[in-house]
């Protein structure tokens, strides 16, 4: 029996070599010495499936967006070597598909270029939008810029400009270096105009730390007084409100020790609050006492006996002396009203009795009576005549009169 081996696109004769089955007969492509005939032929077989496994790949880049022109490249080294090839398979068909594939790159290449192109345009877009937003900070009124705000929005605009350089499409040299330098030349501005502001800001707590520097020594020299030196210190105090900031460390660490300075001396006013009211409790105890003898005043009817109570009474209550600071004005406040009430009491009698205010009295007094009796003649004398409009009036103007002369009465 023949040792001759087949298959369907290749076979092996007697002596090893390894044929091809085309369309314009076999074609040898080699021996693999050696070999069964079996071994020798799936040797060239495994050569065509490399064969196919290229034209696949290069399918699969194309319908995965790789550029085209790289597949055209790979297209054009690959095609020729199909019909020459050591290998046993259907190589017309990897021909065939190879010829579609190069039929395809034109069109993809055209599309590419296109998407590439607007790729590009929406680069130079998004870059012009990144400098025409910087430009508009650089444009603001930078003296009353907030700027932490200002800074983390242009530190933004960095990494958008530097996330779109890296991962972006290229642009074209001339706008890239354009749009770049019109970006440097805002950040520029907004740079200096920050510079400048904390320069100043440093200026200004370095002087406003001087002055409360010279605070806090002045306050600190009011040890010594005691509570005398309160009054000194609330004069230092509102010098501090108006000495401005100092930065906010600085402003801690001296208000830390202004403030003890403060309470060095409201603490001695403290002290000697607590002992004033150890001395004084007493004598509050007295006037509390003093007070309640003395309320009954209130409703007083003899001025008389009223001021000489009151009298006395003021007396006892200078006599007892002071009470705690925190009970004056709760003891004074009630002494004024029982002093109020008897001097109202003096002042009604005053104005009950007064000898010229009763000779006004008197003299209008008499001019009422006169004019009730004029008033009483015309209001018969109506009635007489039966007019009805005089009656009215003359009843109206006799009560007016009868009225006013009973209120002076």
């Amino acid at each position: 029996m023949s040792d001759e081996q087949s298959a369907p696109w290749g076979r092996v004769d007697d002596d090893g070599t390894v044929y091809v089955r085309e369309a314009s007969g076999e074609r040898a492509v080699g021996q693999y010495p050696g070999a069964s005939a079996e071994e020798a032929l799936a040797y060239f077989e495994r050569k065509y499936a490399e064969l196919d496994g290229q034209v696949t790949l290069l399918e699969q880049r194309l319908r995965g967006g790789a550029p085209a022109q790289d597949v055209a490249k790979a297209v054009a080294a690959l095609a020729p070597t199909i019909p020459e090839a050591h290998a046993v398979g259907d190589l017309e068909s990897l021909s065939a598909r190879l010829g579609k594939l190069q039929e395809t790159l034109g069109e993809a290449t055209e599309k590419q270029s296109a998407e590439a192109a607007q790729a590009v345009a929406d680069a130079v877009v998004e870059r012009e939008s990144i400098v025409a937003e910087a430009e508009t900070l650089a444009a603001q009124d930078l003296s009353k810029a907030q700027w932490k705000q200002v800074s983390a929005q242009l530190d933004a605009l960095f990494a958008r400009w530097q996330a779109a350089q890296h991962t972006g499409p290229r642009i074209p040299k001339k706008e890239g270096d354009e749009l770049w330098k019109r970006f440097r030349t805002a950040r520029a501005t907004i740079e200096t105009a920050r510079k400048a502001f904390f320069a100043e800001l440093d200026t200004v707590h370095r002087d406003a730390r001087g002055r409360k520097q010279q605070l806090v020594e002045k306050a600190e020299a009011l040890a010594g007084k005691g509570a005398a030196g309160i009054p000194d210190y609330r004069r230092l105090l509102d010098d501090w409100k108006a000495a401005g900031r100092a930065g906010k460390k600085a402003d801690d660490a001296l208000w830390a020790r202004f403030k003890a300075a403060g309470d060095v001396l409201y603490g001695a006013k403290a002290e000697a609050d607590a002992v004033e009211s150890a001395e004084f409790g007493a004598n509050l105890e007295k006037k509390l006492a003093l007070l309640d003898e003395a309320e009954p005043l209130l409703s007083a009817t003899d001025r008389t006996a009223a001021r000489t109570k009151l009298t006395e009474l003021q007396r006892r209550w200078d006599e007892i002396g002071k009470v705690p600071r925190d009970q004056i004005r709760v003891v004074e406040d009630r002494m004024r009203k029982i002093e109020t009430a008897v001097r109202k009491l003096e002042d009604d009698h005053w104005n009950r009795t007064d000898p010229e205010k009763q000779a006004r009295s008197e003299g209008f007094a008499a001019q009422l009576e006169q004019a009730i009796a004029k008033a009483e003649a015309d209001l018969a004398a109506a009635q007489k005549a039966g007019d009805k409009k005089r009656i009215a009036q003359a009843e109206d103007e006799l009560a007016a009169k009868r009225a006013w002369l009973t209120a002076l009465g």
